[in-house]
């Protein structure tokens, strides 16, 4: 017997999950094609994620001449009953250095969610924002609760994997 999903308590929990995450964990390749781990602070902002990073970072050039990354929300350790279904979310974005003109909306953002002084700081120093734009990912809250996702539309669905 298969258990009724109810998509808006995922959905639900889903919002809440995206929302109280503050950094992301980013898979890009290096010069070489190598894969690279790096992860940022990020907003949220009309479908679309904001990262703010030095140039001097070994990731910047990466996800700046990547045409895509993969970046992946995860819960923390410490709050997970089992290590194995560990809530999480992965996106597969595109990324372009947006620079730092005319983005007052998402330093109001990244200032209500790192701190003033901080963020003040940071906009003195070689930082750009780039534009993560989602094209797609999969939300998983345990077993067998796995969703594809579609970040922009707000949208998920539950993957079944029907068992031989």
């Amino acid at each position: 017997m298969v258990a009724t999903i109810n998509i808006d308590k995922v959905k639900s929990r889903y919002d809440a999950f995206v929302a109280s995450r503050k950094t992301i964990v980013i898979s890009s390749n290096d010069a070489d094609g190598n894969p690279f781990i790096s992860y940022a602070p990020f907003v949220a902002h009309e479908g679309k994620l904001y990262i703010y990073i030095s140039a001097i970072a070994e990731h910047y050039d990466f996800i700046e001449q990547s045409k895509t990354i993969q970046i992946m929300m995860i819960a923390d350790e410490q709050d997970t009953k089992n290590l194995f279904a560990r809530e999480r979310l992965y996106l597969k974005c595109t990324a372009e250095n947006i620079g730092n003109d005319d983005l007052e909306m998402i330093f109001e953002k990244m200032t209500a969610i790192h701190g003033a002084q901080l963020i003040q700081l940071l906009r003195t120093i070689d930082m750009s924002i780039f534009e993560l734009t989602p094209k797609d990912g999969r939300y998983v809250i345990g077993f067998g609760q796995a969703f594809t996702v579609d970040f922009a539309a707000e949208k998920l669905e539950h993957i079944v994997v029907e068992k031989k």
